[in-house]
């Protein structure tokens, strides 16, 4: 083996998400809710050296299978991220991330006023109207969000 090569432990059961954009890997395990604290296996590196990207960061957590909630945090903060589902050490699914048209219960909408901030626990509902600028719009107020100003439900 080569020197510049990286050397990560492979997982037997779990989740591997690739071709996260450089730098936002720490907020991919904030995002999912990643910490740990289950006792899961962990492995994150960041800034690897990519022959597609020029650095990406990589997340390894044992156990886990995200569910489409999951799936759709991930569309909107890191959209060229790939989820590969390991079984028994085996790739056995490789998908890439889509954001779909509606993003439901994931973020909260940014505006104090919204019906989903009162006391009355309305789920959000965010419509995707620009999938490559990342950019939603809630539904019940009609503010339009870009995914910088998202907050996780």
């Amino acid at each position: 083996m080569e020197q510049s090569e990286l050397m990560v432990r492979r997982i037997k059961e779990g989740t591997v998400i690739d071709h996260i954009d450089e730098g936002k890997g720490l907020q991919v395990l904030n995002a999912l809710g990643i910490d740990g604290k289950d006792g899961s296996l962990i492995t994150i590196a960041l800034n690897v050296p990519s022959g597609k990207f020029k650095k990406k960061d990589i997340i390894k957590v044992e156990n886990k299978f995200l569910k489409d909630d999951d799936t759709n945090k991930l569309a909107v903060i890191v959209p060229n991220a790939t989820i590969n589902i390991i079984k028994n050490y085996k790739l056995v699914e490789k998908r890439r991330v889509s954001l779909p048209n509606e993003v439901d219960r994931i973020f909260r909408c940014s505006n104090p006023e919204c019906i989903t901030n009162s006391t009355e626990h309305i789920e959000s509902i965010m419509d995707v109207i620009d999938k490559e600028g990342r950019v939603l719009r809630c539904r019940y107020c009609s503010r339009v969000l870009d995914v910088n100003q998202l907050r996780y439900n």
